[in-house]
């Protein structure tokens, strides 16, 4: 079977971020697809937007709905596949087929699939987010091999060793203030779950059958105020230039304490720390990208 042409800038991601594994991975992406779509009679329809992975709506000969998602194999991927089996459908899209050592996810497709950035109303999102959040969190399986929120937080330490002890592009108080913050609150964290880990307004789907559900989970084990740190600086790169910036995320802050039952200074202090940390990924993969996260950081080291 024939697939449209990949985007040229999915394939310079796939290339960043895999080198020589990616390029022999699209490579190979046509007859993995046509595996698949013989495996389970599937047709695959035109895919979604693309970056990371190859992902497209895809049905079976009774007009069954599913998403096809295909990756370069890797513990991301092969986390996520984790993640949504121990979920099971609980506050997520349920995984029908997942395999790390292929890059192969078969998964429920959410219809409509509005996402929760649709939404005109922030106080309405935010408190849907939260619900979702409750949803998913439960304590971890006894044998995993989650990444920890500390070990998210060791990516600091590769920033300070990039820029040989500096802080490189970036603004040396707010690294300064994240690493402080890890420091505080990493060992004063309560009883970990599972968390999704990137849970914010591109990952919450509207169904109309279960209503609205997580997709695209990395599962990292932390406390549960760890959590809502992606919702507070997302929607990027957008949110950097949305007016009353203060005023949205100190609203978000109080409905998230009060939907989540959570600590207040934690959930801002998180949230300020995984800004930075997020800004250092976007700049670890790709060298730029993390201006508009660094804006929404520095807000969040202005309000209370």
């Amino acid at each position: 079977m024939s697939i449209p042409p990949l985007p040229g800038k999915f394939a310079q991601t796939i290339l960043e971020l895999h080198g020589a594994k990616g390029r022999a991975w699209l490579e190979g992406l046509p007859a993995l697809i046509a595996t698949c779509a013989q495996r389970w009679s599937l047709t695959i329809l035109p895919p979604f937007p693309l970056s990371y992975h190859y992902v497209a709506p895809a049905e079976d000969a009774s007009r069954g709905q599913y998403v096809l998602k295909l990756g370069v194999p890797e513990p991301l991927l092969a986390n996520e596949i984790s993640a949504l089996r121990h979920f099971a459908g609980g506050g997520a899209a349920r995984l029908v087929y997942g395999d790390a050592q292929s890059g192969v996810l078969l998964l429920e497709r959410l219809l409509p699939g509005r996402r929760l950035t649709d939404l005109m109303d922030d106080e309405e999102a935010t408190r849907i987010a939260a619900g979702v959040m409750h949803q998913l969190w439960k304590p971890p399986p006894a044998e995993h091999n989650f990444p920890t929120a500390a070990r998210w937080a060791a990516g600091m330490e590769r920033l300070r060793a990039e820029f040989n002890g500096g802080c490189g592009p970036f603004p040396a108080a707010l690294v300064e203030r994240a690493e402080s913050l890890f420091a505080e609150l990493l060992p004063s964290s309560a009883d970990p779950v599972l968390l999704h880990g990137d849970l914010h307004h591109e990952n919450i789907l509207y169904d109309h059958q279960r209503g609205w559900l997580a997709i695209d989970p990395q599962g990292v084990i932390g406390e549960p105020a760890f959590e809502p740190g992606a919702l507070l600086y997302n929607p990027l790169p957008h949110i950097a230039a949305w007016p009353d910036l203060p005023r949205l995320l100190c609203r978000r802050l109080d409905l998230l304490t009060e939907v989540l039952n959570l600590d207040r200074q934690r959930l801002h202090g998180w949230g300020l720390a995984r800004a930075v940390l997020s800004a250092w990924w976007d700049y670890e993969d790709h060298g730029h990208g993390w201006e508009a996260v660094i804006t929404v950081a520095e807000v969040l080291t202005k309000i209370r």
